[in-house]
């Protein structure tokens, strides 16, 4: 039983450290995204931090519309990264789950 218990332990050591090396290999893991006219490129990190942004010119006149555009383009880059995120977390956390009778949650 002890035994049982140190194998736990060290096993949900190990997938806090894999879960901490997947969160700083998602910095390096780029999400693209830009509006449906290609007028505003965004580009952020899978942890969700912007790295650039790409506004065209035209878009310069016109707060309200640079505005509109930003909204938009953020927040469907902001899903995408989440969504990678949550599901490399996720594999790793699945992945190293003892077998712990009534913690399926995570199947």
């Amino acid at each position: 039983m002890f035994g049982d218990m140190m194998n736990m332990m060290g096993k949900l050591k190990e997938t806090q450290q894999k879960v901490e090396d997947t969160k700083k290999r998602l910095n390096t893991v780029l999400i693209d995204e830009s509006s449906s006219d290609g007028l505003l490129k965004i580009t952020l990190t899978a942890n969700r931090t912007i790295k650039s942004i790409d506004i065209a010119d035209e878009l310069l006149n016109d707060k309200e519309q640079l505005e509109d555009y930003l909204i938009l383009t953020l927040n469907k880059a902001i899903e995408k990264a989440t969504n990678v995120n949550e599901a490399e977390l996720a594999a790793v956390a699945k992945e190293g789950m003892p077998n712990i009778p009534g913690m399926d949650m995570f199947k």
